[in-house]
């Protein structure tokens, strides 16, 4: 299948996933924006960069960002991508942080993945039966439920929240925001006595069908580069490695903070 035209470049997919990632605070300071939440997933508690010029005040813009969200009692988190201006990590690395959780982008045209699924279930809203599955899945703390739940009302673009049904019984679940061409999907989870089963495939599907008949025709996903299977599994999909970010964290911080994906 030939590749639809105007293949995202990283700046469209960085703000594709502001979008999708809603934070209820954002300040900017010169190329950054600067996200804050309740501490939950780091896409909406992290500052990154949204241009990779040259930055004559870097050191300290990273100073003032860093008392940002001291004022709001959060850990301190950069997002490092592509986007990064020169010697962000050397800085960053100089001031005491390290690197954590490097995620990969996976893009993909989305007809190629695409498929409707009667057994699959459109809501406009997690519902019960979604929240339980995805609590099945790693890292779902108190915080990442609570963002779950706000991010609902505050979304502009379409979203909505997928699940699999095998005998009545919820399987799992994914949620997905569609933004122009666009669509990025967030929250794969599968109930863990289901796994291995293709389940994850055929709701991934089913979002892309979603999110096409909402005229998107690119698929995005962001997936922890040490979780195999599921890199595997988007590669199975026909997506492929479009760039990969990491977390600039400090020791200091770390009492607060998550697992960043």
């Amino acid at each position: 299948m030939t590749a639809p035209v105007g293949r995202p470049d990283i700046a469209a997919l960085e703000r594709a996933c502001l979008t999708a990632v809603p934070a209820q605070r954002v300040a900017f300071d010169g190329s950054f924006v600067v996200r804050a939440f309740l501490g939950g997933t780091g896409r909406a508690n992290a500052a990154s960069s949204l241009s990779a010029e040259a930055d004559t005040e870097l050191s300290a813009r990273i100073a003032r960002i860093e008392d940002l969200y001291r004022a709001q009692r959060l850990p301190v988190r950069f997002r490092s991508t592509p986007l990064d201006p020169p010697g962000m990590a050397e800085l960053l690395t100089e001031r005491g942080y390290t690197t954590k959780d490097e995620t990969i982008i996976f893009l993909a045209p989305i007809q190629g993945v695409a498929r409707a699924d009667v057994g699959v279930r459109v809501l406009s809203a997690p519902d019960e039966d979604w929240m339980a599955v995805t609590a099945t899945a790693e890292h779902q703390v108190p915080a990442r439920r609570a963002e779950k739940e706000r991010a609902v009302s505050m979304m502009m673009v379409p979203a909505a929240w997928l699940v699999l049904y095998e005998d009545a019984k919820p399987m799992a679940c994914i949620s997905v925001v569609a933004d122009g061409p666009q669509a990025g999907f967030f929250d794969l989870a599968v109930v863990p006595e289901a796994r291995r089963r293709g389940l994850g495939s055929r709701i991934t599907r089913a979002a892309a069908f979603w999110a096409a008949e909402q005229g998107a025709n690119w698929l995005w996903a962001q997936v922890a580069s040490a979780n195999q299977a599921s890199c595997a599994a988007q590669q199975s999909l026909g997506m492929r490695e479009a760039y990969r970010y990491v977390y600039f964290v400090r020791p200091q911080d770390r009492v607060a903070a998550l697992r960043f994906v």
